[in-house]
């Protein structure tokens, strides 16, 4: 059974956030709030973002994006995760398995693309503020979260259609909370070289090339800032990149970790590669509204006045 799409089993078990049966309903009360916390802060600004006229910009677009693909992406895992804890099941179906995989693959690199994405934002804004309307038209921005979206929507297909292909031939514990890639392979009995190579070549380019141009990008802006002449201005220039740079410091360290460090199967191994997993699909789209609206002036005030119940649609605009 070296290949194919034939497997004999129907469903998978998950490893789960913890063995340990006195840490399931603690468990199970975090990642509740956590999720609830998560959906309702990032619906929550682009609820802001799209009444209030004055955040009908590119920055704020993506911003509104990224929050949608947050939500998203922290859905695909932690309600099956929080009912496997609830009806103290660990199994998921094998169909269920490769939807999961996919829509994860999908959201997550969304997420990546669209960090890259309002990178370039933040560097067309600052080292060439003349044409920034010109290059960052509403259909530009349009267009470029189009493409974020089939880009990812494409990877995410290969790497289903190649954990598809292969088979499994008994009931496996899955070394994770969720169907992702490195897990399955660990547990399938076919030959996976394919996979993993397209994994490292593939997975690596989808992470390691947003990576370097979210560098780049800022080399420049910091470059294009040191040539501020007054504190305040170079103030002001850094104070509208600090909470897109913490957000990446975040994101990208933890993917990282946990795609680009293989570890091994043991026990503290998998409590590892869980920990990092959380980091990435629920701690990081949990801060992402706190750490953007925090920092944000313009944001905390279309935030006060949705709370209030203040807000009205533009329209037109």
């Amino acid at each position: 059974m070296a290949g194919g799409n034939q497997t004999s089993i129907l469903e998978f078990l998950l490893w789960g956030l913890s063995e340990r049966p006195e840490q399931q309903r603690i468990l199970f009360l975090l990642f509740l709030c956590m999720y609830v916390v998560t959906v309702t802060g990032n619906l929550l600004i682009v609820l802001a973002i799209g009444t209030d006229a004055r955040l009908h910009t590119p920055m704020y677009f993506f911003l509104a994006s990224l929050s949608c693909a947050d939500i998203l992406f922290t859905s695909t895992t932690v309600p099956k995760a929080l009912v496997n804890i609830q009806t103290q099941s660990r199994s998921i179906s094998y169909a269920g398995c490769l939807v999961q995989l996919y829509f994860f693959l999908t959201f997550g690199d969304m997420d990546i693309f669209l960090l890259a994405t309002m990178a370039y934002d933040r560097y067309v804004a600052i080292c060439h503020p003349l044409h920034y309307k010109i290059v960052m038209s509403r259909q530009r921005c349009t267009l470029l979260v189009t493409a974020c979206w089939v880009l990812t929507s494409l990877v995410a297909m290969t790497h289903t259609f190649l954990i598809f292909r292969l088979s499994f031939c008994s009931k496996k514990i899955i070394p994770d909370f969720f169907c992702d890639l490195g897990p399955l392979m660990k547990v399938s009995c076919s030959d996976t070289q394919v996979n993993e190579l397209v994994l490292l070549f593939l997975g690596g380019a989808v992470i390691l090339i947003p990576f370097i141009l979210i560098l780049v990008s800022y080399i420049h802006i910091v470059s294009a800032i040191l040539r501020v002449p007054s504190a305040q201005g170079r103030h002001k220039a850094f104070s509208t990149c600090g909470s897109h740079l913490a957000v990446v410091a975040l994101f990208f360290g933890t993917v990282i970790r946990a795609y680009l460090c293989p570890s091994s199967s043991s026990s503290n191994s998998i409590e590892e590669d869980t920990a990092a997993a959380v980091m990435y699909t629920v701690v990081t789209p949990l801060l992402n509204p706190f750490i953007y609206s925090l920092r944000n002036k313009d944001m905390k005030c279309a935030l006060a006045r949705c709370l209030r119940g203040k807000v009205f649609f533009s329209l037109g605009q």
